[in-house]
């Protein structure tokens, strides 16, 4: 799991981030997956029998480890960063890096430093406060072919977190039946 997590990684380092208003997706399946500002969570759920998470890293990051825009977007505090791979029937289909700020962590109905396997969009999008802004999206061509990534921040309880998804080769959004 390392090797795909470094890959990952270095991946989502290297998207141009757009802003989602003008990015040009070339159809409404991208649109549905790239765009959405529910649980994403929740959308790779209704595209499979089981929705199950690995969970790469769950650790906290000092703030000299974030980029400019990170910090803009959320503070410059230290982090919890969580990594994992949302996986639809065994296939991985997302790599999701998400940084939650140490202050957003207090006085949340869940404990987000113990999300364990349970999706984080699950989570997040049961508080009745949630929702997402800053939506960015890219696309970038690596070695396993063109790919779809999105960033934004989420809100629970009006406090932030910021998650990065990479939507890896075998995602529905690659899919080539015609979604109705």
């Amino acid at each position: 799991m390392s090797d795909i997590n470094s890959w990952c990684a270095s991946v989502l380092k290297k998207v141009q981030w757009q802003e989602a208003d003008t990015f040009e997706c070339s159809n409404d399946l991208q649109r549905y997956w790239l765009l959405g500002l529910d649980s994403l969570s929740r959308r790779l759920e209704q595209h499979c029998h089981v929705l199950s998470v690995s969970v790469l890293d769950n650790t906290h990051v000092n703030p000299n480890k974030l980029t400019v825009e990170e910090k803009a977007l959320l503070s410059g505090e230290v982090c919890l960063r969580r990594k994992v791979i949302l996986k639809g029937d065994q296939q991985s289909w997302v790599y999701g890096r998400t940084l939650i700020p140490l202050s957003s962590l207090q006085d949340q109905p869940h404990d987000l430093t113990r999300q364990g396997h349970t999706p984080l969009g699950i989570t997040v999008f049961s508080a009745q406060s949630a929702h997402r802004d800053k939506l960015q999206v890219g696309k970038i061509m690596t070695e396993r072919g063109e790919l779809f990534a999105r960033r934004s921040r989420l809100w629970m309880n009006n406090k932030p977190m910021l998650v990065a998804e990479l939507f890896l080769p075998e995602a529905p959004i690659y899919s080539k039946e015609v979604e109705s």
